[in-house]
């Protein structure tokens, strides 16, 4: 024995008495503090918990640090069924759970006098069947409890044999106490080698747990049943003693009891009474040790936890598999279309109210890729098609450049397609555009931050407005390729003519430097003006933006019939229009424009055209038939047969001719963030920005949060050319700008 195991041993005996004659209540307390004592020594191995209410007792799931499993272990502590609330039970199911590399789900059952017999083993059962509710099949759950949780664990699968239930896949008993009437020789044996229990404590708790008690809580009396006979019956009952059940069918076990324990022979009768008939236990008897010794940590006895890592491989063999999927329809292009210096990767970012917490943020990004196994991907290549594969490990968190969307290297998106990158009080992720669209992107970007807001604060944003559940499974619906499900019957022409190329100078930034410029302007001005026209704030921005354009390409291209059409791309949101759920790509575009050749155009003439022709384009039959154009080409037998080297070939091909060439760049519009109080409390700004197209110079994205437009306009050239046209039909509105800018420090 370490000195540091006789030094506790020696504590324990020390305040033996005290313990074992102290009130309920000082128990209490002192079961609870021990609790949270554990939960903070193992707190780095865990990333949080989620508590809950479910019935008349509460619960929490632990999730692990790193996963190695998909099952689960339903902990039910002990405590004599008379003590130990949720903080004591997160203790040590926070042990479990980072030793163990599996989710733990703990039940702070009701506890005796106050609800006696079978108060405790229902809330019990419940917990069972929230498991089995929540999509954990019983070959995923193992049981384990010490004390009297251990027995628990045994009358648990008792009720659900008799329930006909089917049973979980394991128990995992530490110092089970199986045996209320006490009636083994180690009662008598062990009483002065047990450091730590007494007989007539244990004797107490039956009472309170069987018959209730009297008093108030620091002087609480049990009831006695003074009938010797009628006594022993009741404590025999194999719901409350499952030593005296018929064990037939119960499932493998792993017992743990040490060895100077006055309880050790609850242990080793069960488990021979188990192998009698006819189950499967495995015992583990450790000399000189104390009533659940485990749950010291000691060194030592390091061996136990690889015994159980080892049980939960064997009888719950669900180790956590990473999961893959196809691309979406719209995704399949960005892997092709990709270039050596470019990469089709756009951000969302957030502004705190304060500077963000480096080591709070990871430990929330861990928690939150667990929700998104359609983000949180890695692109892999197959022998036909490329397709995602759920990282392994989360990324760790960067550190921001001097702009943003710097190259994602090709090799760093086969690794992760996804990054989060911090600076002061901005939170930005970058998203391969392959991995989801602006939509699916934010719900990711805001379920972090909720998440960072109650991993730092204790702040619990509600669940809604696109931030999701975080311990919840990922529905069917949210994974899938909506495009695949509302294809319309006809398919759409293709055909279009060439617009006109932003170029300025032609020169661009060495090193990729990007250029992000953003006009910052009062949402409601915005939303006034674009209503006194009729339109959309989108319709007004468009405008906007043509107009900018149509001036540029006047003062570069002098020959007016030389002049070339002037069209923006537009995202659109097909969530809005069919009932989908995905969180993945699901976004067609509609391009309003305009022909300079037929002469100039006001500003209203432009919100008016713009405003029609997104009307005409954007309908649900139009969208459709959109959709059927490109879920064809996907189907056709000749491109599905294909090697994948040969359909990157004629994929690029198609992008190179039709991809960027016929719009003058993007206009994508996130809207209105609208977020509940306690988000906005701590959340100051939020952004979107597109990355710069492959052949084209600019791109440009808006989003509205806290009464701001944020209209993002980023470029890969030296020359500001839209920038300052656009400011300019900005101002000439009567709009109030504010324009913010990275900016290049010149070389001397």
């Amino acid at each position: 024995m370490s000195r540091i195991a006789k030094l506790l041993r020696s504590q324990l005996s020390l305040f033996k008495p005290f313990i074992s004659n102290c009130s309920l209540s000082t128990a209490r307390k002192g079961q609870d503090k021990i609790g949270k004592l554990m939960a903070s020594t193992h707190k780095e191995n865990v990333l949080g918990s989620e508590d809950f209410t479910l019935g008349q007792f509460q619960c929490s799931m632990i999730l692990p640090r790193d996963e190695v499993s998909d099952g689960v272990i339903l902990y039910l502590h002990g405590g004599g069924f008379t003590c130990g609330n949720l903080d004591y039970a997160k203790g040590v199911a926070s042990m479990l759970s980072g030793e163990c590399g599996i989710r733990v789900l703990c039940a702070a059952y009701r506890l005796a006098p106050e609800e006696i017999y079978p108060a405790a083993l229902q809330d019990c059962t419940d917990a069972y069947g929230y498991l089995l509710s929540h999509g954990y099949a019983p070959s995923q759950i193992i049981l384990c409890g010490e004390s009297a949780g251990g027995g628990l664990c045994y009358s648990l699968c008792l009720k659900l044999r008799e329930k006909g239930w089917m049973l979980p896949a394991g128990i995992i008993a530490i110092s089970p106490w199986t045996d209320l009437t006490m009636s083994g020789n180690s009662y008598m044996e062990n009483v002065k080698k047990d450091p730590s229990m007494t007989v007539d404590r244990l004797k107490y708790y039956a009472d309170c747990y069987l018959y209730g008690a009297i008093g108030e809580e620091k002087n609480l009396y049990p009831v006695r049943n003074e009938n010797f006979v009628d006594d022993l019956m009741q404590k025999r009952q194999p719901l409350v003693s499952p030593l005296f059940a018929d064990l037939k069918r119960m499932p493998p076990s792993l017992i743990f009891v040490g060895g100077d324990e006055i309880m050790l022979d609850d242990a080793t009768a069960m488990h021979r009474n188990l192998l009698s008939a006819g189950c499967k236990s495995e015992l583990c008897v450790a000399p000189e040790m104390w009533h659940g010794y485990i749950l010291y940590g000691l060194k030592e006895n390091a061996k136990d936890f690889d015994r159980i890592r080892r049980f939960i491989r064997i009888h719950a063999p669900h180790q956590k598999k990473l999961r893959w999927m196809s691309l979406d329809n719209s995704a399949k292009i960005y892997p092709a279309a990709r270039r050596r210096n470019w990469s089709n990767v756009f951000r969302l970012s957030v502004t705190m109210k304060e500077d963000v917490d480096r080591e709070t943020l990871q430990n929330a990004l861990d928690v939150t890729v667990r929700r998104f196994p359609s983000i949180a991907v890695r692109l892999r290549a197959g022998f036909f098609w490329y397709y995602l594969e759920e990282i392994p490990k989360t990324p760790v968190i960067l550190e921001e450049k001097p702009y943003p969307l710097s190259r994602m290297a090709f090799d760093d998106i086969r690794k992760c397609a996804f990054r989060v990158i911090l600076y002061d009080r901005r939170i930005a992720v970058e998203f391969f555009h392959a991995l989801t669209d602006g939509n699916g992107g934010l719900v990711f970007l805001k379920t972090l931050v909720a998440e960072y807001l109650y991993q730092r604060h204790g702040v619990k944003v509600p669940i809604g407005n696109g931030v999701l559940d975080r311990l919840e499974e990922p529905s069917e619906e949210e994974l899938e390729d909506s495009f695949l499900k509302y294809a319309g019957p006809t398919c759409a022409s293709r055909a279009d003519s060439t617009a006109f190329k932003l170029a300025g100078s032609g020169v661009r930034e060495k090193d990729g430097f990007k250029t992000n410029t953003t006009f910052i302007l009062e949402a409601d001005a915005v939303k006034q003006e674009a209503k006194k026209r009729g339109v959309t704030v989108t319709a007004y921005t468009v405008a906007a933006l043509m107009l900018a354009t149509l001036r540029i390409q006047k003062q570069t291209v002098k020959n007016s019939a030389s002049r070339r059409m002037v069209k923006v791309l537009i995202p659109v949101n097909l969530r809005k229009m069919f009932p989908s759920a995905t969180l993945r790509n699901f976004v067609l575009y509609a391009s309003p424009g305009v022909d300079p050749r037929l002469g100039d155009y006001t500003f209203d003439e432009l919100c008016g055209l713009v405003h029609h022709q997104m009307n005409f384009m954007i309908t649900p039959k139009n969208m459709a038939a959109l959709i059927a154009t490109n879920v064809g080409n996907e189907k056709s037998k000749l491109l599905r047969s294909a090697p994948l080297f040969l359909k990157n070939i004629v994929m690029k091909l198609v992008f190179n001719a039709v991809g960027e060439r016929k719009t003058c760049f993007t206009f994508s519009n996130l809207g209105v963030v609208n977020m509940p109080s306690e988000y906005t409390e701590w959340v100051d700004r939020m952004d979107f920005v597109l990355g710069v197209q492959s052949c084209a110079p600019y791109n440009t994205s808006a989003i509205t949060y806290g009464g701001k437009l944020n209209l993002n306009v980023i470029r890969n050239i030296k020359e500001p050319v839209l920038e300052r046209e656009l400011y300019a039909v900005l101002r000439e509105q009567g709009l109030k700008v504010c324009a913010e800018s990275n900016t290049r420090i010149k070389e001397k």
